[in-house]
């Protein structure tokens, strides 16, 4: 008998389809890997606004996390929006119990629309029960300045970021330079003190950015549930999003930022 690839996803619900668990289970359908979710939260949301969260009780999350895990198991995590301190106190403890040592940690703070998603005292709980068992860390600039109460704006800054945020993990970081004001879009996987690698990408003039975050994370975790490293899998991961970008770029959906198209290299 043939075995999946399995990845878990523990991340909230995007009602409109563009990002959170909707956009995880598309990307790793599209890469080959069987999809699995803790949903955290339902959110009331379209490619305009977030207009209401209803947060998932901590005890459950973690009962969904012990169903997959107990039974299926999972070749590796992503991590999305996780709102409150119980939450990623309770998440944190069941990925420990169950030895789950492949993590990607995207720390959603804000959606694309601008609202917010993370309550400013899970801040210090990020970063004391996950940072340091996530294998990968994905977060953009302005994610990077709260994590590190600093601002993070330039090229300059996104290295020293990484320096230090590699004093909260033990995993890779990969700071996405989403929002430099350059012509090229940089980021920057730094690995360790003698290994870190650039990825300049010419940007793509679209509004169809919602979830990209999300995607970017999810390839990433579907890279390294195959047996790619770190570098290999973020390499794998950039290409794919670029692809999703470039091919989303051409469709109009809703009012505001729509989706990447996860689905490009099956149909257009």
């Amino acid at each position: 008998m043939k075995n999946y690839t399995r990845v878990l996803t523990i991340a909230g619900s995007d009602s409109g389809g563009g990002a959170g668990i909707q956009a995880d289970l598309k990307t790793f359908a599209a890469l080959g890997c069987y999809g699995m979710s803790v949903i955290t939260a339902l959110t009331a949301q379209n490619t305009t606004a977030v207009t209401g969260i209803m947060p998932v009780p901590p005890a459950f999350i973690a009962e969904q996390m012990k169903a997959v895990l107990s039974d299926i198991g999972t070749d590796a995590v992503k991590i999305g929006m996780l709102h409150s301190p119980e939450v990623i106190v309770q998440v944190a403890k069941t990925l420990v119990e169950f030895g789950v040592t492949t993590i990607v940690l995207d720390p959603v703070m804000v959606a694309k629309s601008g609202d917010k998603l993370l309550q400013d005292e899970a801040i210090d709980a990020l970063k004391t029960y996950l940072l340091p068992i996530a294998s990968v860390i994905t977060p953009n600039l302005p994610e990077a300045s709260v994590l590190l109460s600093r601002s993070v704006e330039t090229f300059a800054d996104m290295h020293q970021a990484a320096v230090d945020l590699a004093k909260l993990c033990s995993g890779a970081i990969l700071v996405k330079g989403g929002h430099l004001t350059t012509a090229e879009s940089t980021d920057l996987l730094y690995v360790s003190a003698s290994e870190s690698h650039l990825f300049p990408t010419v940007r793509i003039q679209t509004a169809n950015s919602h979830g990209t975050g999300c995607t970017l994370s999810s390839a990433i975790a579907c890279g390294l549930a195959k047996g790619f490293t770190v570098f290999e899998a973020v390499s794998e991961a950039k290409t794919y999003l670029i692809g999703a970008l470039q091919a989303g770029a051409i469709y109009k959906l809703g009012h505001g930022h729509g989706p990447v198209h996860h689905f490009y290299t099956y149909w257009s």
